[in-house]
């Protein structure tokens, strides 16, 4: 197979710039549509983006795209890919799929029938006269059909790239570790800054920023799919991993803190940093948000606060925002970023924010406003 292949960074509706942009760190050039990053790399970028993208949800290898208005199309046009260059003959390769707008609306059809397509071209190419075995390694296609075209891909990361291996615990409604990432990654903080959460719930975000401050690869605790795929190379794992050894820097010293009103979060949030190894670089701490203490300048404040979407919580949550928005005006040198889906925020907090970004936390459409600070 050739050396060159297409890649899918897929991403939250309104992060693809901020996938972009990492992946284009990376050295690849991109081409962003909506929920996705798409790029040409060599068969080595798929260990290295698996490892360093924060915000990104999966890395999927496109195989094929194609206009397909009935089955007979997606069929032949599926067997005519070349599924023997990625798949084995042990290879396992469960279809999942999904149709939007298109002629082909099934999607259990569409999927049988690139599952049947798949296996024929296998069976094909490797000799096989019955069923395949499917007991080796994970390859699992996505037929996916938006207006009649449809994209053929493989998942190269598994589970998703939000499980980063280190959350031991959880609350009601965490945040995804992409999401928090991306949070920041949307700010001009830099390691040398101080960085406070007040509102931390399991502590993603103080734990995303300390990966971030001493570039440690997100991905470095954590298995991927592609790890079994033969064809990408044991070698580009190998060095991968050194460049992610090679390039985080142990060194740098950090000013996190988070806190929280409830002190199982904050026991929990503490556990999740030791998981991560980062037990000795953030400061955990129990206690309400309007006793917020500013002691140092050019900070950055950035968080995910209570929504009030329940109609008896909207009373307290706005009295939340007031206080912070009181506490924070006193320091006009901290840049404040808060991500919540409480539509008077604004009026709440005190102040107009200078930027506000529709994001999407799972379903929940909301708001990430943005202050920022005049440094001193």
């Amino acid at each position: 197979m050739t050396d060159d292949i297409t890649l899918i960074a897929t991403a939250a509706m309104g992060l693809e710039s901020v996938v972009a942009t990492e992946v284009k760190q990376l050295g690849y050039d991109v081409t962003v549509e909506n929920g996705k990053v798409m790029f040409n790399a060599p068969v080595s970028a798929i260990p290295r983006c698996n490892l360093w993208l924060r915000s990104a949800d999966r890395v999927k290898l496109q195989v094929g795209q194609f206009k397909a208005v009935t089955f007979d199309a997606l069929f032949e046009a599926t067997k005519a890919l070349p599924w023997e260059h990625f798949i084995t003959e042990q290879g396992k390769f469960p279809v999942s799929g999904k149709s939007v707008k298109s002629t082909l609306h099934s999607v259990p059809d569409c999927q049988a029938i690139v599952k049947k397509a798949i296996a024929e071209r296998l069976k094909l190419k490797y000799g096989v006269a019955g069923n395949l075995p499917e007991t080796g390694a994970l390859y699992k296609v996505e037929v996916a059909i938006h207006k009649d075209d449809a994209v053929l891909t493989i998942d190269s990361s598994g589970t998703g790239l939000h499980k980063r291996g280190y959350r031991t615990g959880q609350g009601e409604a965490p945040l995804k570790e992409t999401m928090a990432a991306a949070l920041i990654l949307l700010t001009n903080w830099k390691p040398d800054y101080p960085f406070i959460d007040p509102f931390c719930g399991s502590g993603t975000i103080p734990i995303e920023a300390a990966l971030i401050g001493q570039n440690i690869a997100p991905g470095f605790n954590r298995e991927f799919a592609s790890e079994g795929w033969e064809w990408v190379k044991s070698r580009y794992w190998k060095e991968a991993f050194e460049e992610v050894e090679d390039k985080a820097n142990y060194d740098q010293k950090l000013d996190i803190t988070g806190s929280d009103i409830d002190h199982k979060m904050v026991d929990i949030s503490e556990e999740n940093a030791i998981e991560a190894g980062l037990g000795d670089l953030i400061s955990w701490k129990q206690m309400q948000a309007k006793d917020l203490f500013i002691r140092k300048t050019n900070g950055y404040l950035i968080g995910n606060p209570p929504y009030g979407q329940r109609i008896g919580d909207r009373e307290a949550v706005a009295g939340i925002y007031q206080e912070l928005g009181k506490i924070m005006k006193d320091h006009p040198s901290w840049s404040v970023y808060i991500l919540t889906a409480f539509e008077p925020f604004e009026q709440a907090y005190g102040r107009k924010a200078a930027k506000k970004r529709k994001l999407f936390n799972g379903f929940i459409q909301t708001n990430y406003y943005q202050y920022y600070g005049r440094k001193q």
